[in-house]
């Protein structure tokens, strides 16, 4: 044999990764079989690897794999999501770096093109690195956000929605990034309990020079933007002043004080200044009173012209609050300071604190858009994995907002209105959205009644798309489902299930659901597997600032792919979060390791055909029936862990199979002694076993079940592991398994018993056991008295009526067993053994008493259930009263 000693992965994954790909294995075209269809969630352009990733599409090619071994068409659609925010942040700092080039130095047809040379460049590297953990995508549809035909599908669901009235253009207040430029929605502002500090502030009445009115504020630095004091009208602190006048300190301006519902009388002062520009609630208290509204904070976060207290304009907004406190103490405004926990929302993408600013966006109306998508969870036309997160689901589908789709960039697809060039920007009278210019010339002539208007006279609106309203579209455009409804988009949508993070609920499920049923009047897929998010050993989430997110290729270079998938997979509960370590990864590389060596031992044994090895084939037939038993039931417990998507538990079941029924029993009772030859029909049984094991395990470990698939036999030209048939469950015999667990359970003890005792392993030993109907039924199973003496090394196993002299006995299931020793027993070491066991099996019996006069318990659960807690309790007293036997017998006290 030239099998190496260690399964070595660096030697076999890239070699079968190639053969799959170019046997076409991956590639999927309509045809008469049921289609399975996963559609990727698109990684960033700009993304690597990371633990994440690698979790998500462990599971999506688990499922695929699966589908293909169930001979259905399989069809995974990989691409990458072109990412505005990060991406345009990337190719800036690019352009900085190598081009020497500021985005202002150049057109946005010339930003564009540097755009594509990064994205070609230095984009998708993610995808090849997918390859490294055996991903079998349908690569030759891998899509882009940004390709042509899915950019010309963003830009007709923007005109559809318009023309039926579900999206318009608004002053609304948004939440803007200083450091992107652009404005965010609401998800992506993550909002974190931090320290800050409250300035009360003293805003005296216009005729006074020390009565006033106290507000609290923790930014100090707008304030010149204010344009009321607001009371509640039930505060009789404030009565009197309501329609007077108060001063904005260090600038003398006049504002109100008026009275409104809103405030808090219990917070602060329960007075509050009213800034509608720099806040949501302010803005909406400055509409009912018809206030003006003043922006002092420019797009970059700094403060602008519009501020009249000149020594802070142009400053950083931070930089300014720091000047604040110095100015309002001299002006003698500022009565005190406090220190204040408060939550602050930071932009997802670069961390900066957002701020809340008055804008002219695109808003798309979510009202008639989510009905459809609510009614499909909670219906379950689309079913949750977990059903927990229908309950987060709805309670987000039940307060949407108008969702802001306009982005402040470049990169992206453009928003196809425009706009008439005499007009300036936001103060626009007319648009004209359409899907092309020229379009847009015709609607425009039409609309203002000018003929004569042409290209010159319009301008193109200079934002894009948020990109979340691209990747929406994405399980409809990856199959051309606008332009050919009836070609291939008939046969893969709605797709199968989609696995992605619940992190991305709102994101992108629940709008993929609205724009599956606006778009096509239909779901677009049938199952969400959510996963959880992978932390470390303290359950810190994985980042880079923390330092504790392996590097996944690393990973796959030091444990193979096949042990990173049984790293993320054995603790990878549907919705639970992973708590990872590196011993998971080592733990499936040592199962591949146990998978390879049961290869060599297997292969490592020479046939026979004689007579004698008849009689061996007679011995062994019993483990080959139970292994085939136990392995049909262990398929059927799988089968429903891939039916309810509890893909953890299916691993682990098929782990504990492999590892101990078919590793440490199986081989064990059939393996031959030495140097003597195993008989052709058991080592037949066995190379079928072992292949049929393999193939249901492929799906989890798709690289090493390919090579010990060939490794067993010689296999034709495309006779490949990858598209077996998943070997199907049949009905398991619960009795054989039964009386071979219990011979197990004998053997195990006999083992025990040799430990405690000090025995050689191969010294043989003489088993009586007390006769009785149970033990004559459990031995009258052919081929089990054998396989006990053989794995329990005994000499001699009979039925006795008695308790023999010298032995030393033991309880299994109900039956008792005497091992005779050539040795004195320690009559008190046997009684203390014992009365140790007599407390565990009357602490048993009692348990399972309390649960049998719960009269809940017995009138609603299942009668199979009640019936197997009765015999449990029946089995308990007959092992309780064989252990007072025993107790007698030997005199203890």
């Amino acid at each position: 044999m030239d099998l190496s000693t260690r399964y070595n992965p660096s030697e076999t994954e890239e070699r079968w990764y190639a053969h799959w790909e170019s046997r076409g294995y991956f590639r999927s075209v309509p045809d008469d079989r049921e289609p399975f269809t996963i559609v990727i969630p698109p990684p960033n352009v700009t993304g690597v690897l990371h633990m994440g990733h690698m979790l998500n599409n462990t599971i999506q090619d688990i499922l695929i794999r699966k589908a293909r071994l169930d001979g259905k068409n399989a069809c995974w659609v990989p691409g990458t999501d072109h990412a505005s925010i990060a991406t345009e942040a990337k190719v800036v700092q690019w352009l900085r770096k190598e081009k020497k080039l500021r985005k202002s130095d150049i057109s946005r047809e010339q930003f564009m093109e540097y755009a594509y040379q990064w994205k070609d460049k230095y984009g998708g590297i993610i995808l090849k690195q997918l390859r490294k953990l055996g991903a079998s995508c349908d690569w030759d549809r891998t899509a882009f956000t940004m390709d042509k035909g899915y950019y010309d599908d963003v830009i007709r669901t923007f005109v559809y929605l318009y023309k039926k009235g579900k999206l318009y253009r608004g002053l609304r207040m948004v939440n803007w990034d200083p450091e992107a430029k652009t404005v965010l929605s609401n998800e992506e502002v993550l909002h974190n309990e931090e320290q800050s500090q409250l300035f009360y502030i003293k805003y005296l009445l216009e005729d006074s020079d020390n009565e006033g009115i106290t507000i609290a504020t923790q930014r100090p630095e707008t304030i010149f933007a204010d344009v009321a004091v607001a009371v509640n009208p039930r505060d009789t602190r404030y009565k009197s002043m309501v329609g007077k006048m108060v001063r904005i300190p260090l600038i003398d301006r006049p504002i109100p004080v008026i009275a409104d519902d809103y405030v808090d009388v219990e917070f602060g002062t329960g007075a509050l200044k009213i800034t509608p520009a720099h806040d949501q609630n302010d803005y909406e208290v400055g509409q009912r009173h018809n206030l003006e509204v003043l922006d002092t904070i420019a797009d970059d976060g700094r403060i602008n012209d519009v501020c009249t207290y000149k020594p802070i304009v142009g400053l950083d907004r931070f930089e300014a609050r720091k000047q604040m406190q110095p100015a309002l103490e001299a002006s003698g405004n500022l009565v005190k300071m406090e220190e204040y926990t408060t939550s602050i929302g930071r932009s997802e993408r670069t961390n900066a604190v957002v701020e809340p600013k008055l804008s002219l966006q695109w808003f798309v109306d979510m009202t008639s858009l989510g009905a459809p998508a609510l009614k499909a969870v909670m219906d379950e036309q689309v079913k949750f994995y977990p059903p927990s997160f229908q309950n987060l689901y709805r309670n987000w589908m039940e307060n949407l907002r108008d969702w802001c789709i306009s982005r402040q960039l470049w990169w992206g697809q453009r928003i196809p209105a425009w706009y008439l060039k005499s007009e300036g920007p936001s103060k626009e009278t007319f648009v004209f959205v359409a899907s092309t210019a020229d379009e847009a010339l015709a609607i425009a002539r039409k609309e203002t009644g000018n003929p004569n208007l042409g290209m010159d006279d319009l301008r193109q609106d200079e934002d894009v798309l948020d990109t979340w309203a691209s990747s929406w579209l994405w399980p409809i455009s990856v199959f051309d489902g606008f332009n050919k409804p009836d070609g291939e988009f008939k046969y893969y949508y709605p797709t199968n299930v989609l696995v992605t993070g619940w992190d991305i609920i709102f994101f992108w499920v629940a709008r993929m659901i609205m724009a599956g049923f606006e778009f096509k009047g239909q779901k677009p897929f049938k199952d969400v597997y959510f996963t959880g998010m992978v932390r470390d050993k303290q359950r810190r989430k994985m980042s880079k600032s923390l330092g504790n997110s392996p590097d996944a290729l690393k990973l796959l270079e030091d444990f193979g792919a096949d042990g990173v998938r049984y790293g993320l997979m054995s603790s990878a509960a549907a919705g639970g979060d992973i708590l990872f370590d590196d011993k998971l990864c080592e733990n499936g590389r040592n199962f591949c390791n146990k998978l390879w060596n049961a290869l060599r031992l297997v292969k490592g044994w020479q046939q026979s055909e004689t007579a004698e090895s008849e009689e061996i084939a007679r011995k062994n037939a019993l483990a080959v029936r139970w292994l085939r038993e136990k392995f049909n039931q262990v398929l059927t417990e799988v089968e429903e862990d891939f039916r309810t998507f509890r893909l953890s538990e299916g691993l682990l079941s098929l782990y504990g199979f492999i590892w101990d029924d078919f590793c440490s029993w199986y081989l064990e009772m059939i393996k031959p002694g030495y140097e003597q030859p195993i008989d052709r029909a058991t080592y037949a049984a066995t190379l079928d076993l072992y292949s049929d094991i393999v193939v249901a395990l492929h799906p989890f470990m798709p690289f090493i079940t390919e090579e010990l698939w060939h490794q067993l036999r010689e296999r034709s030209d495309g006779d490949d592991c990858i598209v077996q048939r998943y070997p199907k469950a049949g009905k398991s015999d619960q009795s054989l398994i039964g009386k071979v667990e219990a011979a197990k359970d004998i053997i195990a003890r006999i083992r025990d018993l040799r430990n405690q005792n000090q025995i050689k392993p191969r010294d043989p030993l003489i088993l009586q056991v007390q006769d009785g109907s149970s033990a004559q039924a459990l031995f009258a199973q052919e081929g089990l008295r054998e396989m006990v003496v053989k794995l329990a090394v005994l000499s001699e196993l009979s039925l006795v009526d008695s308790e023999p002299a010298n032995a030393k006995s033991f309880i299994s299931g109900t039956d008792k067993f005497y091992v005779v020793l050539n040795k004195e027993i320690d009559v008190a070491a046997e009684c203390a053994r014992i009365k140790e066991e007599l407390d565990y099996q009357r602490g048993f019996v009692r348990s399972i008493e309390g649960k049998l006069s719960n009269e809940r318990f017995v009138n609603n659960a299942p009668t199979e259930i009640v019936e197997n807690e009765r015999k449990k309790l029946a089995d308990g007293l007959e092992r309780i009263q064989m252990l007072e036997e025993s107790r007698k017998s030997l005199g203890c006290s």
